[in-house]
């Protein structure tokens, strides 16, 4: 009986550790290129820790609704939190990741299909992170978007949030300075978009887990609030570190192993 009480706090301790610095360590590398360290964490959750599906989805929205904050903090000595274009994401995103979360639930509940999903997103990601230029050469050439516009995009980033766990500030960002809005103004409004539609879904999973019969839908509460834990030290680390980072080899290498994930994800899906 002791033997097997010392074995479980030892495997809880590992879950824990292992968490921490899964979520430490995905922070610190996504930061300086403003990527959502969620977007990595859940390879991680799938391969690492075991995450069950759809239950890896809700546990990212909790690592982003404990990570976030500290970078709120961090953007509100610059420039506010209210704007009228985080007003416009939220009309878009809230009701998105509503849907990605009904969507994840019952079409894609499997995590064989759900792979496949996961594996075209770091495929796309991966792609555009070996081939993004450095943001500070990035001159944008094209007209912002209309509000309408703008919120059809943000309903978009929503449902992929609710659907791969990301609360879209990493899709929303180069879409909106790309169409030529300063970053200085897009930045604190994707972020706050973020930490509030990850809030909104990780709410969603845990209703659907109490209104339906299917299995691992609500987070795994200990890896998503110790992973946010660890992303909100990563995160103050990287920004910090940023100004004394390659970000082009950041990039490079963030790119090449999501296309690797990618790749090994598809295959297992299709074998």
């Amino acid at each position: 009986m002791p033997g097997r009480i010392n074995s479980a706090l030892v495997s809880a301790f590992e879950l824990v550790l292992l968490s921490f610095v899964a979520g430490l360590g995905v922070a610190v590398l996504t930061a300086p290129v403003g990527v959502s360290g969620a977007v990595f964490l859940l390879p991680i959750q799938l391969t690492v820790l075991q995450v069950p599906s759809p239950a890896v989805t809700p546990t990212n929205l909790l690592f982003n609704i404990v990570a976030i904050p500290g970078a709120l903090l961090r953007y509100r000595t610059h420039a506010p939190l209210r704007s009228a274009l985080t007003t416009v994401l939220l009309i878009g995103t809230l009701p998105g990741v509503v849907i990605g979360a009904l969507v994840r639930v019952f079409l894609i509940p499997g995590p064989q299909v759900f792979r496949l999903v996961v594996a075209g997103f770091l495929l796309l990601l991966g792609i555009w992170l070996c081939l993004q230029r450095n943001r500070n050469a990035t001159t944008p050439s094209h007209r912002p978007l209309s509000r309408g516009s703008t919120v059809a995009v943000a309903l978009g980033v929503g449902v992929i949030g609710g659907i791969y766990g990301i609360g879209g500030g990493s899709l929303l960002s180069p879409i909106l300075v790309g169409r030529g809005l300063p970053i200085a103004t897009v930045a604190p409004a994707t972020l706050v978009s973020t930490f509030i539609t990850s809030i909104a879904g990780a709410i969603t999973y845990v209703i659907l887990a109490i209104t339906t019969t299917g299995h691992h839908i609500a987070p795994n509460w200990t890896i998503g609030l110790i992973a946010g834990a660890g992303g909100l030290v990563g995160g103050y680390l990287g920004a910090r570190m940023q100004p004394h980072l390659p970000e082009r080899a950041l990039r490079w290498g963030l790119g090449v192993l999501a296309i690797a994930t990618a790749t090994l994800y598809a295959i297992q899906a299709l074998q």
